[in-house]
């Protein structure tokens, strides 16, 4: 045996090292050869850093070596370069940046997440995986890991609280399908897995946001129209918003906006509306402008529900459409 020959075995604090050097050179590194192995030494690196942090085959990762590892790549800025610099790295590479900010993000010591705590300081990090969805070569990754990141109410709010909340429309309306609906699904996360806390953001920023949502409510785009409806509903129906449904069923505009939609030539966007506009229907303290539209409008509205999605086999649906009619008679 060569012992001359034989490398070194670097700890797990130097393999972060050497990734967060590898990763700086990927900027400086002159095309061709060069980059390349520069490229192969930052997979190299991930794929050894994610070893040490999720373990190899049956092999349970070692508690001290994730710590070693965790708290070097908070020294070490790492969070933040990876993202930056995805769409630099590997097909693989990329998907171990992945499997990396999961796994440091569920690691717990007692009652707290070291990592959720971390980014917490440094907000720029989820700014920048939103970011991501700019870049089709790296959308669905930065997606999963912002997707892990939404799943902590601290992180939620920062994005949530954040201008860069408002972009997510342009991502929704102006990528393709598969990162619109990546996207979307993001921003319904956001906006339903904390309630008491989007409940509180929405009371607070109750113009600003349904001035942007509105848009995405009447988009061009069927899917995005059809999406935005059904997420409408779900927010209006949830007991958390109690005040926020309030506000919005009082607004002649958004019940004029429902009635239009239930004769939309899309069955589905139909369906859709009928969800929202039996809100303002069956609101039992109807203001006054509510009320006057829909007396207004009663015989045509009566003639309408009639008629409307007889097909259909579900029984609350039937159930909600007898009782919406009983409740317009009656006006």
């Amino acid at each position: 045996m060569n012992f001359f020959n034989r490398q070194k075995t670097r700890s797990p604090a130097e393999i972060v090292k050497g990734l967060r050097d590898s990763i700086v050179r990927l900027d400086s590194a002159a095309s061709g050869e060069a980059k390349k192995r520069v490229n192969e030494e930052v997979t190299r690196s991930l794929a050894a850093t994610k070893a040490s942090l999720c373990g190899e085959g049956e092999a349970e990762p070692s508690p001290d070596v994730v710590a070693q590892v965790a708290n070097e790549v908070y020294a070490q800025d790492l969070l933040s370069l990876m993202v930056i610099h995805l769409d630099k790295f590997e097909f693989e590479a990329k998907k171990d940046v992945g499997h990396i900010f999961n796994t440091l993000l569920r690691r717990q010591i007692g009652t707290r997440s070291p990592t959720v705590e971390y980014i917490s300081n440094r907000p720029d990090i989820i700014f920048n995986t939103l970011k991501g969805y700019a870049n089709p070569d790296i959308a669905l990754n930065t997606g999963m890991i912002l997707k892990e990141i939404l799943r902590y109410e601290p992180l939620a709010r920062l994005l949530l609280y954040s201008d860069q909340f408002y972009t997510f429309p342009t991502y929704i309306e102006n990528s393709t399908f598969g990162i619109s609906c990546d996207a979307f699904a993001n921003m319904k996360e956001t906006l339903t897995r904390h309630k008491p806390m989007v409940a509180q953001y929405l009371e607070a920023n109750y113009d600003r946001f349904f001035n942007m949502y509105g848009n995405l409510v009447l988009s061009a785009n069927y899917v995005t129209k059809r999406q935005s409806l059904k997420l409408l509903g779900e927010i209006l129906l949830d007991r958390a918003n109690y005040a926020i449904m309030t506000r919005y069923i009082s607004s002649e505009a958004n019940l004029k906006m429902m009635m239009n939609f239930l004769r939309d030539k899309s069955r589905n966007i139909q369906f859709e509306a009928f969800h929202v506009f039996k809100v303002f229907v069956a609101n039992p303290n109807k203001p006054p402008q509510i009320a006057s539209i829909l007396r207004r409008n009663k015989d045509k509205l009566l003639e309408f529900l009639k008629e409307f999605h007889n097909d259909k086999d579900d029984e609350q649906f039937n159930d909600e459409k007898q009782f919406l009619i009983g409740q317009i008679q009656q006006l």
